[in-house]
């Protein structure tokens, strides 16, 4: 392995170890490009990143080596990464990492946390989500095309109720539609809304969509999974590298990739080109941050 490197990011000095390890065996992309990768996202990623608790999926000896999850931010961590309390164990809250800035993420590559999981809430207040999920995963053969399909069924369910969405690859096999919410809003109100729209396009489209979780129900099918409103659960962040054979990323998308994926064209981006995409089209994703939205009030 390569000597350590110490580099200067934002007045933090960090020192990069093992840089030369091929991380993603398949396409030779190594932890020097995992963290060159994160330090030029950054720009985009951090209105997504900065304000929420993060959970770690760590991959020390690349994504055909063990990985584990981390929840806690480890001990080690620089006394300039905030940590947040968050949804805890047995043993009580649990502090989470919070990745402020360009050095925080650096330092998160740094660990070979190729994958960052956020909640819809930001830090502070769990039970206050920024935005409603609607996760979509398709069960073989469903593929792409399929949740492309649901994704624009949900987005004309969704405009109907004055309400604008966005969407994002999951960078692995489904993708992701997000309400902006952006003003106060409980958890369970997002949580119940969330499945009465999944409900609604289950009963109209039963041979394409499935809202329940057993395995046995969603073959063929597409499922909306309602249930990672919980302010407990996580999804990946966008922007986020994921753990496939080749550095595929949660890439925000527009609608008209959307269509087309419906259609039969391909949808899938890795680093080198989300970052050119960023470089023409900007954030993509930038609603989720900042458009303030209502859903409707929950029925009593």
């Amino acid at each position: 392995m390569s000597s350590p490197t110490l580099v200067e990011i934002e007045g933090h000095q960090l020192k990069l170890t093992n840089l030369d390890k091929v991380l993603y065996p398949e396409a030779g992309f190594t932890k020097a490009e995992v963290v060159d990768y994160y330090a030029r996202i950054a720009p985009v990623m951090l209105p997504h990143l900065r304000d929420r608790i993060v959970t770690f999926r760590r991959f020390p000896d690349g994504v055909d080596g063990e990985s584990f999850f981390e929840k806690r931010c480890p001990g080690h961590r620089p006394e300039w990464v905030p940590v947040a309390e968050g949804p805890g164990d047995r043993g009580g809250p649990i502090r989470y990492c919070v990745l402020d800035s360009v050095a925080a993420l650096v330092w998160a590559a740094n660990l070979a946390a190729l994958e960052l999981h956020t909640p819809m809430s930001r830090a502070g207040d769990m039970h206050a989500p920024t935005m409603v999920v609607f996760d979509l995963d398709p069960g073989p053969p469903a593929g792409m095309a399929a949740c492309a399909e649901v994704a624009l069924l949900i987005r004309d369910t969704l405009a109907g109720l004055g309400l604008r969405s966005v969407a994002k690859t999951s960078g692995s096999k489904g993708l992701q539609l997000y309400v902006p919410l952006n003003c106060y809003h409980h958890t369970d109100h997002a949580k119940s809304f969330s499945l009465a729209v999944a409900q609604l396009i289950e009963k109209h489209h039963p041979s394409l969509v499935v809202t329940d979780q057993k395995k046995e129900l969603r073959r063929g099918k597409v499922l909306i999974d309602w249930s990672q409103n919980a302010y407990f659960k996580t999804t990946i962040c966008a922007y986020s590298l994921r753990a496939r054979p080749r550095p595929t990323v949660s890439t925000p998308v527009t609608w008209e990739e959307v269509e087309a994926a419906a259609g039969g064209q391909p949808l899938s981006f890795e680093a080198a080109e989300v970052l050119d995409r960023v470089a023409q089209l900007g954030d993509l994703f930038a609603d989720a941050a900042s458009l303030e939205q209502r859903i409707p009030a929950p029925m009593r």
